[in-house]
Order: structure tokens, then sequence, then C-alpha cells
């Protein structure tokens, strides 16, 4: 299902060592080495991935189609197709995603919301009632 689409190469990337206080907005690929104070989310309208490797670290709401994180964040996390949580993952906040693949020792404090689940109203029963 996500293998026929072509991952955006990595165009950027915030170096470890490097910290930035700021709300980041960015296309195709972003990978995260260091700290970021402040949200990340990919601009609309094209293939976006966010990679946060294990020295990452971001403080802020995250927001991307392809998200891979084995570092730490604290804050929401939006995946609109495929989250990835690599062993050293570490979340601390509400995560939404279309795609889950978690590995073991990654670690989620907060709550798990797919997206493609339809909320479908259910029908209201009716009770056989006496007619006399």
């Amino acid at each position: 299902m996500f293998g026929k689409k072509k991952q955006p190469p990595i165009k950027s990337l915030i170096a470890q060592g490097t910290c930035i206080e700021g709300s980041l907005r960015f296309t195709d690929g972003l990978r995260v080495d260091g700290e970021v104070i402040g949200d990340i989310v990919a601009s609309e309208g094209g293939t976006s991935m966010l990679v946060i490797s294990e020295t990452g670290s971001i403080t802020g709401r995250i927001s991307a189609e392809h998200v891979v994180i084995n570092g730490r964040v604290i804050g929401p996390v939006h995946a609109s197709e495929l989250l990835e949580l690599q062993p050293k993952a570490s979340i601390a906040g509400d995560v939404a995603y279309k795609a889950l693949e978690m590995h073991q020792g990654a670690v989620i404090s907060g709550q798990l919301s797919p997206t493609n689940q339809i909320l479908e109203e259910k029908p209201v029963l009716k009770l056989a009632a006496n007619n006399s």
C-alpha cells in the first residue's frame, strides 16, 4: 500500500548540536538530529516526510504525511499516512495516524487515534411493542 508511493527526498537537516526555537514549515523531507522547540508542519499539497533521529528532540506539534520517530517528542503527532516508531522513540502527547508501525521499545504516553476509522451512526434499535 505504501510501497507504491515514492518517498520525498530529505532536503533539509537540523544537525545534532543545533537548537531552533520557533515553528517550522517544510516541503519534501526534513531530518531532525538536533532540538526544535516549536511546531513542525509540512506544507500542504505535496508528499512530505519527517525523520527524527535518536538524537533528535521536538517540543511542539508535529504534522506530516509520513513521520519516522526514533527520538523524543513532547507534543501531539499527526501522520496523515504512515507513522513509524522506531525502538528509541518516546512520545508524550496524543498521536493520530492512518497507518502505524511500532517497534519494540517505543513508548507513547498519550492517546492513539487512527484517522482512517469511519465513524458511522448506529441505527436506533426499535423494540416490538404491544399494539393492543
